[in-house]
Parts: C-alpha cells; structure tokens; sequence
C-alpha cells in the first residue's frame, strides 16, 4: 500500500526539474520531510492512501521559493538618506556625514537581539506569504564578532516563527568599522583571527560572503577571508563586480564559491570560470532598480557559457529595501530580460544551488516537501504579475505552514 501522510490533489505542477516540468492535474504524495510521489492523478496507485488529503482548487504547485541573498536582519531604515539624494545629495556626501552603511551599523549595534528581531521579523513574514520557504540571511551590520554573531542568532531565532528555512551567511567583511577607519588589512586580520573562528565555533553560519569592489576589499583581502573560511569548514559565497570589474567572478569561481552575486560588471573570463566551476550566478534586480545602474549583467554571455542563473531580492536598509521576491521575477524579466522560465527558475532550483542545497528547488521524489501554491493559469503568470500576491498556500518540509481552503 502506498501510504502517505499529506496528499495533494486538484492541482497542476511545474517541477521545474527540466524547464517548467508542468504536469496537469497532478497529485503530490507527502511522506515525512520528503516528497514520495508526484504525477498525473489518474496514475495515483490505486491502494494510495494518506492520513490528510488537501485541494488546491485547481491552483498551481511549484516548488517553494528560495530567496538567496538577503540582509533582511538590521534596526533602523535609511529612507531619509533616499530622499536626500532624490534631493540632490551624493551617496559620498551622506557617508562623510556618517550616513550609509555606518548608520545601520549603529543603528544595529545599538539594539537587543529582541529590538532586532521585532523590527526583521515583518520583512521575513511578508517573503514567506509570498510562498518562500528558504531564505538566507547574512550579517554584516555589526562588523564586529558580538554584533555579527547577534544578527545571526537572530536570523537563526526567525525561522520557526515565520515557517520558513533560514540559512545564514557571516558578511563581517562588508565594509570598514569606523574603529578601523583607514586600516583595512588590520579590520581583515581580525575578522580571520576572530571572527570567523568564533562564529564557526558556535555553528552561527551555514557560509561566509564578502564584498570586493573598489569601495569595500581589495582581491588579495577578499582571498584570505576565503582561506580562513575554507580552513573552518565554511563555504563562500561574494558580492562580486557589482560596481567595477574586480575580477571578484573569477576569484569567486577560482575558490569554489557557491556564487557570485550582482556581478554587473563581470568580464567574459570571470564568466569563464564560473562555468568551469559551476558557480550560480545571483542577479539582484532590486539594487540594480534603486541604485539606477545602467550596466545589465552579461546575460547572453551568462547563457552562452551555460551558468546557472539564480535570482533573489538582496533585501536590505540602503539600495535594495525589497521584501517581494515575486516582484523580483517580474523585474528580471523586464530589466534584465531574462525569460519567464529562467526567471523561475532562478528563484528554485538554481537559488537553491547557490546555497549548496540540493534537497529542494524541484518537484520530485525524494526531494525535500517544499511547496508554493498559487492561483494563476500557468506558471508565466508569476512573472507578467507587477506586484500582487498570488500565494494560496506552502508546505515547509512536509507541513502546511499556511492553506486556503479545506481538507478533502
């Protein structure tokens, strides 16, 4: 007898395991944690039974989202320094006024771990009513152990009340600590010596980023926070090219990081090497869209090399305030004219790689039961949709974390 503890029917799928992988009027078999079957319900086998059945009511089942570069964690806001700017002021004027990232880094060193968690926790619930069941989470607004180690607690501390799956990501070198104002191979020795060890001690990541540009860390100083990194068990993930060509893809690519991220200005060897390595390439529309950059990434070339192509709301105080990774389908499309297959994709199965998770991201047996269901005609609707929500329901690890409508 085929026994499964949840079933789902009245539903159509998109897999996602090869291009959109529709199957209409499906079912979806729920044993544990894990999915047992899924296909055509006229092929359910016929002894199947489930100790709850739900109706999706014709809606559609897609794997659950996966938001894959946020800073959803931090106190405070900076939409004064948005107006500013729309008013005239430079981003470098408000930063020699202390404003920019030194703002947030106050503003979150300043709160408890309860301050920090009521102000992130809204930012969270609104991605997982959108059918996001995975989201990371970086630090990076403490630049210090203590702060760095309290935003990943929180992140940590988020993830049961939201129903959702949090992975964290310690981002200490995000930029100088006004303590290291002018001292940054001093700030990187201590965040090698330091902070990745303490926080690789208490089990507080799941990976470490860094920021390479020409306002952030050099190439040689991204490369040894990698290596202090790789010598705690801690994979890497980088903020790459996002301003200027670094050669952060290739460094990236070169010490088998999960992803590059942005990557705007990324050269034809830097997407080389990511395609030799098989780093997911992250494009954040979101801070392209606030910071009115002009420079698209290199899509066709990104195509042509075959490198996965993730895509992700890169939440955050100053340049990308997005709290809707279904807005960021539609604006990969239409900014970066990706295809509405790509894009989904890019928030599935590919996002899901760019945090080293094969478990999830496809509809298919033996993968982790994470479930978005949505009320649309077929699985292009989520990325012609600006804004709205379509979510009528998600299973996180086999558990309805939220469902419209009754058991059968």
């Amino acid at each position: 007898m085929s026994t499964f503890d949840l079933l789902l029917v009245d539903a159509h799928v998109a897999t996602m395991d090869e291009g959109y992988g529709v199957i209409r009027d499906a079912a979806v078999g729920i044993r544990d944690d894990r999915i047992a079957w899924v296909g055509p319900r006229r092929d359910l086998p016929r002894d199947a039974h489930a100790a709850a059945t739900l109706s999706c009511a014709g809606d559609w089942l897609m794997p659950g989202l996966v938001d894959c570069h946020t800073h959803l964690v931090y106190a405070g806001n900076r939409a004064n320094e948005f107006e500013r700017r729309l008013n005239g002021a430079t981003y470098a004027d408000i930063a020699r006024e202390g404003g920019g990232i030194a703002s947030t880094v106050r503003a979150t060193r300043a709160a408890s771990e309860a301050d920090l968690a009521r102000q992130s926790m809204p930012r969270l619930a609104s991605l997982a009513s959108e059918g996001v069941t995975t989201v990371e989470i970086k630090s990076g607004y403490g630049l210090d152990t203590a702060n760095e180690a309290k935003q990943l607690r929180v992140a940590r501390g988020l993830a049961a009340e939201a129903g959702v799956d949090v992975r964290t990501t310690l981002l200490a070198a995000h930029a100088l600590p006004p303590e290291y104002a002018g001292r940054a191979d001093d700030y990187v020795d201590y965040v090698c010596r330091d902070t990745i060890p303490a926080i690789a001690r208490e089990g507080l990541a799941d990976a470490v980023d860094a920021f390479c540009e020409s306002i952030a860390f050099t190439r040689a100083q991204t490369q040894r926070v990698f290596e202090a990194a790789h010598a705690h068990g801690l994979p890497v993930k980088l903020h790459a090219d996002q301003l200027s060509d670094m050669d952060g893809a290739r460094l990236a690519a070169e010490s088998g990081a999960l992803s590059a991220d942005h990557i705007e200005y990324t050269s034809d060897a830097g997407i080389a090497a990511m395609a030799a390595s098989g780093t997911v390439a992250v494009l954040l529309p979101g801070a392209f869209y606030a910071l009115r950059e002009t420079k698209v990434p290199p899509i066709a070339a990104l195509r042509a090399a075959r490198v996965p192509i993730a895509i992700s709301t890169d939440c955050n105080p100053g340049t990308s305030p997005v709290t809707s990774l279904v807005l960021m389908i539609n604006m990969a499309c239409t900014v970066f004219r990706l295809t509405p297959e790509e894009a989904l994709r890019g928030v599935t199965v590919n996002a899901a790689r760019a945090l080293g998770l094969s478990d999830r991201g496809v509809v298919a047996p033996g993968k982790r039961a994470d479930l978005a269901r949505f009320q649309i005609e077929e699985p292009a609707e989520l990325a012609y949709r600006i804004g709205g929500n379509a979510s009528r329901g998600a299973v996180r690890a086999g558990r309805p974390v939220y469902w419209h409508g009754d058991a059968v």
